[in-house]
C-alpha cells in the first residue's frame, strides 16, 4: 500500500517542477507541515530508499514532489487513526527495535577482515579436504532386466552406446546418447553409484536395478576434484567470518547484560490469538 501510495503521488505531480532551493539543506530542514507534524528533508530521503526500482529512475524534481505527497498523505491518514489500537503501538516497537538491531548488525559484519583471517577460515574449510572423485557415466534405461542383458549382448558384439541409448532408452537422457555428464557421490541413487564405482573407464556395466528401472551403464571417464580455490569461496568465507562476528557479539552483549524472562504458564499456543491486541 506505501508503494501504492508512491506510484500515484509521482505519477499526479509527473508534470509538477520543484523550485530549486539556493538555501543550504540539512536531513532537518522542514518541508512541509501538516496539521502540526513537521515532514523534513530526511524523511524524503529515508522514503525515496524504499521506492520500488522503477521509479528512481525519474528526474529528482517529480521524485521530490511525489514523494512530499506521499508524506502528506500518510500524515493525514495516519491522524485519522488518533492515538492507535495496542497492535499498532506494538507494531511500532517491533519495528524499531528490528531496525535498531539491523543498524547495529551493519556495523558488526561492516568490518573489514585481513587477508590472514581470510586465509585462516579457508584453511579451517578446507584446507584438510581430501579430493573428491567425479563421474562421467551414460546409461541406458528400459524396464525389464531382459531388455537390459539383450542390450549388453548387443554392446558387447560392438554396438554404439550413444547410438543404442537414443534408441532403446526409456529415460530423459535418451535422446542426448544417454550421457549423464558429471557427478559427485551421494548423487546418483545407491545401486546406479555403486555400480559407477565399480566400473573402470570405458568399461559396460552388467544390469543394474533401481527405482527407476533396469540401467546399463558405461563409465566414460573419471576424475579428481581438488577443494576449491580461496577466489572462488571468498564470498562464503566472508559471510561466515561475519556470522562468527555477530554471534561473537551477540554473545558478549548477553553475558553482560539483564535478561530475566517471564514465561511459566504461558501456553506457546497463544502465540496465534490475535485477539489479544484487540484493544
Amino acid at each position: 500500500m506505501r508503494n501504492l501510495l508512491a506510484a500515484g503521488a509521482i505519477a499526479c505531480f509527473a508534470a509538477t517542477p520543484v523550485l530549486a532551493q539556493d538555501t543550504e539543506v540539512t536531513a532537518e530542514t522542514i518541508v512541509a507541515v501538516v496539521n502540526g507534524t513537521e515532514i523534513t528533508m530526511g524523511h524524503v530521503i529515508l522514503l525515496r530508499t524504499q521506492l520500488p526500482e522503477q521509479y528512481l529512475t525519474a528526474p529528482d524534481d517529480i521524485l521530490f514532489e511525489g514523494i512530499l505527497e506521499q508524506l502528506i498523505d500518510q500524515t493525514l491518514l495516519g491522524d485519522t487513526v488518533g492515538e492507535g489500537t495496542l497492535e499498532l503501538k506494538m507494531t511500532l516497537e517491533n519495528e524499531e527495535r528490528a531496525l535498531r538491531a539491523a543498524t547495529a548488525i551493519d556495523v558488526v559484519i561492516g568490518q573489514a577482515f585481513s587477508d590472514e583471517a581470510i586465509a585462516a577460515a579457508y584453511d579451517e574449510a578446507y584446507g584438510n579436504l581430501p579430493a573428491e572423485p567425479e563421474f562421467n557415466a551414460s546409461h541406458i534405461l528400459v524396464e525389464t532386466v531382459e531388455e537390459a542383458e539383450a542390450l549388453i549382448v548387443t554392446l558387447n558384439d560392438g554396438a554404439d552406446f550413444a547410438e543404442l541409448a537414443k534408441e532403446k532408452s526409456t529415460g530423459p537422457s535418451g535422446p542426448n546418447g544417454g550421457e549423464l555428464g558429471w557427478f559427485g557421490l551421494g548423487m546418483m541413487v545407491a545401486p546406479f553409484e555403486e555400480a559407477v564405482l565399480g566400473l573402470e573407464v570405458g568399461q559396460i556395466s552388467g544390469a543394474v536395478q533401481t527405482q527407476f528401472g533396469w540401467h546399463v551403464l558405461i563409465l566414460n571417464d573419471k576424475r579428481d576434484v581438488p577443494p576449491p580455490a580461496l577466489e572462488t569461496v571468498i564470498g562464503e568465507i566472508t559471510q561466515t567470518l561475519q556470522q562468527v562476528a555477530l554471534d561473537g557479539k551477540v554473545n558478549e552483549l548477553r553475558v553482560g547484560a539483564s535478561v530475566e524472562t517471564m514465561v511459566e504458564g504461558i501456553d506457546p499456543a497463544t502465540i496465534k490469538n490475535l485477539e489479544l491486541l484487540d484493544q
